[in-house]
């Protein structure tokens, strides 16, 4: 009785008003959205009201929610060892974890660095491309190019690096040594380009940035191999081999944020493999333990990590470190999630249920002449929203958002934007669930079009 009060209390104004949530909460607390409990790919809300999971929560739930099998492991871990002191050393479930990514990483990516979220193991990686060029006689290079309309994270050097204006300008100013390249949008592209007689120039063009900017002080490039917040920006095949060449022709490190993107979601287990391209570092997070506790990785490549081994009066190591690095109860989940997603072929899944999703979305396409443009791979998927097909005008009045709230009140969590919409479901999910998702999209896109009159 006791948690069913706390529950009903949980959406009284006068409880709410004591927790920042990450819309502005005088707006939030009118219509608040408080999760009790997951099963599979569902939450129900403390009214007992039923949303389809088309998000895993923000790209996080990647083996469903209550997994036993993880669950399991996590308890179990409880009982032997729940902290382990990191200033001094690590613990077996951290080391067996980090072997366990040393294998499945591509390439020689095979050295790992543990974190609690994104943010931190993308920091981390700015901070790893810094040190590494001072350790290799290049103390000059410290600059980090990231792109327009990218994301990594809320931490001061990940934000630095970001691209979006939403999030940075409340917080400027910024830290120095970062700068800005326009990402690969396609459907959009800021130079007025057509694919593929364009030749690229959205890659190309930064290596002029890097040569009037001085290779000697250009440290690493920083990209999601597909870029979220600006509408699940899927690149050209020729767009990460043509960055991978031109970080090896400048000796610069690419540091691929693959946050969303890793652990299956694009139908492999990483998007350098979806792509073909290796990466110098590898930030990895949300669908490693599937949310059933906090971590993230930074894998580098064997090189790399070696210029960090030696004795310490010549070499301080990799410099970085934070209190709950390698838990041993978050690496236990990152275990199970992983065993989960390779022994049930859940990258597998993805692919054929990310096909069936294009599917929807394309009969969807179809049916709305609203819908402009369909992006993404796998279990990663967005539409962009235009009032008009040929002159790829936006829709007004944040039609993606009227259609994604219209998407909650029918009982339905997907990720929306004034332009596009994103599902990025559980990689557990099923044939009959991804169809049920996209029927209800359907009947949320024709009722906004409705009430807009269109």
């Amino acid at each position: 009785m006791p948690d069913l009060i706390a529950e009903a209390q949980a959406v009284e104004e006068r409880f709410l008003r004591q927790i920042f949530v990450r819309d502005q909460m005088a707006e939030w607390s009118k219509h608040p959205l408080v999760m009790a409990r997951a099963d599979g790919v569902s939450y129900w809300d403390v009214n007992g009201k039923h949303y389809l999971d088309a998000l895993s929560g923000i790209y996080v739930a990647s083996v469903g929610h209550n997994n036993r099998r993880v669950i399991d492991a996590i308890r179990e871990q409880y009982d032997r060892l729940s902290f382990s002191p990191p200033m001094h050393g690590t613990n077996p479930v951290a080391v067996q974890l980090a072997n366990l990514l040393a294998e499945l990483a591509p390439g020689d990516l095979s050295t790992v660095k543990f974190q609690c979220g994104g943010a931190e193991v993308t920091e981390a990686a700015i901070k790893l491309a810094r040190q590494y060029h001072k350790l290799t006689g290049a103390p000059g290079k410290f600059k980090i190019i990231g792109r327009y309309q990218s994301w990594h994270g809320s931490t001061l050097g990940a934000l630095s690096a970001s691209g979006l204006k939403s999030r940075k300008t409340v917080n400027e100013p910024m830290a120095s040594g970062f700068l800005h390249v326009f990402p690969p949008t396609c459907y959009r592209c800021p130079f007025g380009q057509s694919y593929p007689s364009c030749g690229l120039t959205c890659a190309s063009i930064i290596e002029k940035v890097i040569d009037f900017e001085d290779p000697d002080t250009v440290a690493a490039i920083i990209v999601e191999p597909i870029g979220h917040t600006g509408g699940v920006i899927d690149p050209p095949e020729e767009y990460l081999p043509m960055l991978r060449e031109i970080c090896d022709r400048h000796n610069i490190l690419l540091i691929f944020d693959e946050i969303i993107t890793g652990f299956g979601r694009t139908g492999h287990l990483f998007a350098a493999e979806t792509f073909g391209v290796v990466p110098d570092v590898l930030c990895v997070a949300k669908g490693m333990s599937g949310g059933y506790a906090p971590i993230s990785a930074m894998i580098c490549r064997r090189p790399i990590a070696d210029a960090f081994w030696g004795p310490i009066s010549e070499n301080p190591g990799f410099v970085e470190g934070h209190t709950f690095e390698g838990n041993p109860i978050s690496c236990a989940a990152g275990i199970a999630v992983i065993r989960e997603i390779l022994e049930r072929d859940l990258c597998g899944n993805a692919r054929a249920q990310g096909a069936r999703l294009r599917a929807g979305f394309e009969r969807l396409s179809e049916k709305h002449g609203v819908i402009g443009d369909l992006r993404g791979k796998g279990l990663f998927q967005a539409i962009e929203f235009v009032r008009d097909r040929a002159t790829k005008e936006p829709m007004p009045e944040a039609f993606g958002v009227r259609v994604g709230r219209r998407a909650l009140e029918h009982g339905l969590l997907c990720r929306f934007d004034p332009n596009w919409i994103a599902f990025g479901p559980p990689l557990v999910v099923t044939g009959a669930q991804i169809d049920e998702m996209v029927a209800i999209l359907d009947r949320c896109l024709g009722e906004a079009l409705a009430e807009a009159g269109s």
